[in-house]
């Protein structure tokens, strides 16, 4: 079986499994006790923080926070800056986000009397401009959440330049890197983000949301916990007693990425690992675009600049559903349907009629992987019955 369906998240290095197994074989309990088996929970909570700093590229750990996934966490601060909201005030969304990040802030602002504004897509190069953004902000946005990578039609917009132009209107921002985090490098500090959020299970780890808050941010918002809970920093917003083995996966899988790459310490080596996987999944991308039949529709930017490998598609004739099944007959997995992306699939009109097929390669996919999947696409499910 060719593993081609990485945006609905990856496989697991056995690097990682051992950790996760270890520590339930060593035995571990809550923290906060006298004896070995909490102080291993204290030292695993310290070193997936650590890994969470380096992966996301911020000044602490302090600054780092673990939930269920990552859908629990946005709902978990959304709650907590619908507080902060006054009626009169707005909040922006986009078109381009799976609905993780555009659901509970929906929901929030509902709560709080809030406007939402949805900010579209440009069809014509497939990317969320700056400037469609700034028509929408006004002193009274409150918040920008956007994606740092579609996880439908895999375009990656200029972060940076979102998070200044919301700044600059006082608004906050949160960015959903889920779908980014396995291809490319997160750096909060370089793109000035009040919050980031990823999810474990997209790059090479287990089931665990981790999110980075500002530290003054996580500090001054009103977190919804138990009284005994910390008041300050990433156990804050850590409601009860957390996945110990998870974490400790979590930590393997950053160190996974980081031994892809050379450097002097673990953030250099995943800066220098994702330029290696770049390279490669490059080269894989072009191979793709290149050898897709007339049968086949492609959503989404025509090259490899601007866009991780992640690709929606369409073959004449047959339901995204049945090509899915067809592409796993043959021994290629994809996914079919929308896959949580619903505005993007309203915006192409696909949500009604039964949404895209979608393809993602990571860094173990190979080229006879992808020469196969050309060869089912324009072959057994390009030709007649």
């Amino acid at each position: 079986m060719a593993y081609l369906d990485g945006p609905g998240g990856t496989q697991v290095p056995a690097s990682v499994i051992g950790a996760m197994a270890g520590v339930l074989e060593a035995g571990v309990s809550n923290l906060g006790g006298a004896f070995a088996s909490s102080r291993l929970a204290e030292e695993l909570t310290d070193a997936a923080r650590r890994a969470g700093r380096d992966l996301f590229g911020a000044a602490n750990g302090e600054e780092i926070v673990f939930g269920q996934n990552m859908t629990s966490l946005t709902f978990s601060i959304s709650r907590a800056l619908a507080r902060t909201w006054r009626p009169g005030d707005r909040i922006l969304v986009t078109s381009l986000d799976h609905d993780a990040n555009v659901a509970p802030w929906r929901m929030a602002a509902a709560d709080a009397g809030v406007a939402v504004d949805l900010v579209r897509f440009d069809r014509d190069n497939w990317t969320l401009d700056v400037e469609a953004v700034e028509e929408l902000l006004t002193d009274r946005t409150r918040l920008v959440a956007f994606t740092h990578a579609s996880n439908a039609i895999g375009s990656i917009p200029d972060v940076a330049a979102i998070v200044k132009a919301a700044h600059a209107a006082g608004a906050l921002t949160y960015i959903d890197a889920v779908h980014y985090a396995p291809h490319g490098v997160v750096d909060v500090v370089a793109s000035g983000t009040d919050f980031l959020v990823a999810s474990a299970y997209k790059f090479f780890g287990p089931h665990t949301g981790v999110l980075y808050g500002r530290g003054e941010l996580l500090d001054s918002l009103e977190a919804y916990k138990v009284r005994p809970a910390p008041e300050e920093g990433g156990g804050k917003w850590e409601t009860g007693t957390q996945s110990f083995e998870s974490l400790a996966g979590v930590a393997a899988a950053v160190d996974y990425l980081a031994s892809l790459g050379e450097g002097g310490d673990r953030r250099a080596a995943l800066v220098d690992g994702h330029r290696r996987v770049d390279e490669h999944l490059r080269g894989l991308t072009e191979r793709f675009l290149a050898g897709l039949g007339e049968n086949v529709t492609l959503y989404g930017i025509p090259g490899s600049e601007g866009r991780t490998p992640t690709f929606a598609v369409n073959v004449a004739g047959f339901h995204p559903d049945d090509v899915a099944g067809r592409l796993a007959a043959a021994g290629l997995s994809v996914w079919s349907g929308h896959y949580y992306a619903i505005e993007p699939m309203k915006q192409l009109g696909l949500l009604g009629t039964g949404g895209a097929v979608r393809i993602g390669f990571v860094h173990t996919t190979t080229v006879d992987e992808v020469d196969r999947l050309l060869e089912a696409l324009e072959g057994e499910i390009g030709a007649d019955d």
